[in-house]
């Protein structure tokens, strides 16, 4: 698991496709900052999407980003949970199987597996707080 802080304009918005969208757009750049490189976006079957596909070190990365608001100046205190722990097994393996499919489509024989990352953008202090977490799901079902 990785911690980092990155400053990013955070608009307040009660949409949750909107904290969505802006949570993927901060993923993003964080997982740029750790050496990945993007390769796609929402890709979306019709059993499953995947936030963001990335390649590190040889391996393709398939990303759920969860991402919650927070008003308050202390992320920690405010929370009374994580947002990466919404993310439950069930979807981690809807994600596996689409991973499966986008490899299986591309003929991409790389290794992969599935990532998480949690985002609390912070809208009155304009910050995000990312955490990763790798192979979320170790067994690739």
């Amino acid at each position: 698991m990785e911690d980092g802080t990155y400053t990013a304009h955070v608009v307040p918005d009660d949409i949750r496709k909107d904290v969505g969208r802006g949570g993927e757009e901060i993923a993003c750049v964080f997982l740029k900052r750790r050496g990945y490189k993007i390769i796609d976006r929402n890709y979306s079957r019709k059993w499953g999407e995947i936030d963001i596909i990335a390649e590190k070190e040889g391996t393709v990365r398939f990303v759920e980003v969860k991402a919650v608001t927070a008003r308050g100046a202390d992320f920690s205190r405010e929370m009374s949970g994580l947002p990466e722990e919404l993310v439950h097994r069930t979807k981690l393996k809807k994600v596996a199987r689409t991973a499966a499919l986008y490899m299986e489509e591309k003929g991409d024989t790389r290794e992969y597996q599935i990532d998480v990352v949690g985002v609390i953008m912070n809208e009155q202090t304009r910050t995000a707080r990312c955490r990763l977490f790798e192979q979320a799901l170790e067994d690739n079902l």
